[in-house]
């Protein structure tokens, strides 16, 4: 039989591309995700492998504002006084009452046959203007509801009301006043305002 060559080794087997291809994506993969501050974690279970991506969170910047202190409120009621307490105003001028007494007014005062608390308004001024004091006002309430008084005009009394005049520089003026007074009633309020300009001042007190 004639001689026949030997035949040649088989080929070696090629080597699959298929792991190189998965494990570089996975290299490029972590790369992109730790470039973009990502943490990766693996975790496995019976079933297979899995991978889970959980992004890191913010730092808590969350700050506590201060608190403003609220306003105090300023006190700007009328000041109140007692009955023979002496009010001096910036100007210079002074209101103060005295003589307090009690009466009835006759048939033909306004209103008449009325029980009334008689006194006596004193301006003083010591200011370097002149006082209109033909602005007196004064007005009266009783009791502690603070009932509204009229006041008394009684010629036969000399209870006439308020000065015509104007209270020159260094001078002082005394003017009777009535008001309404019920007998029973012992709390008396007095608001004086000695001009048009002045703020009225308040007196207040118990009269027996």
């Amino acid at each position: 039989m004639p001689d026949f060559p030997p035949p040649p080794p088989p080929a070696p087997p090629k080597k699959s591309r298929t792991n190189l291809i998965i494990i570089g994506s996975a290299v490029a993969v972590i790369a992109a995700v730790i470039g973009t501050g990502a943490v990766v974690v693996n975790s496995r279970d019976d079933k297979g492998s899995t991978t889970k991506a959980a992004e890191t969170k913010p730092a808590d910047d969350t700050v506590t504002a201060a608190e403003e202190p609220e306003p105090t409120p300023s006190d700007t009621g009328p000041q109140v006084f007692g009955l023979t307490d002496t009010v001096s105003y910036e100007t210079g001028v002074e209101v103060s009452l005295s003589k307090f007494t009690r009466g009835m007014s006759s048939e033909y005062a306004t209103p008449e046959n009325t029980p009334y608390v008689r006194f006596t308004v004193k301006v003083k001024n010591g200011s370097t203007d002149t006082v209109d004091v033909t602005g007196l006002t004064v007005n009266c309430s009783y009791g502690q509801d603070g009932s509204s008084s009229d006041s008394i005009f009684d010629t036969d009394k000399g209870l006439e009301g308020g000065p015509e005049t104007r209270l020159l520089a260094g001078r002082s003026i005394s003017v009777p006043w009535g008001c309404e007074f019920p007998k029973g009633e012992s709390s008396l309020q007095v608001e004086v305002s000695p001009d048009y300009e002045s703020e009225t001042a308040i007196f207040t007190g118990r009269v027996k």
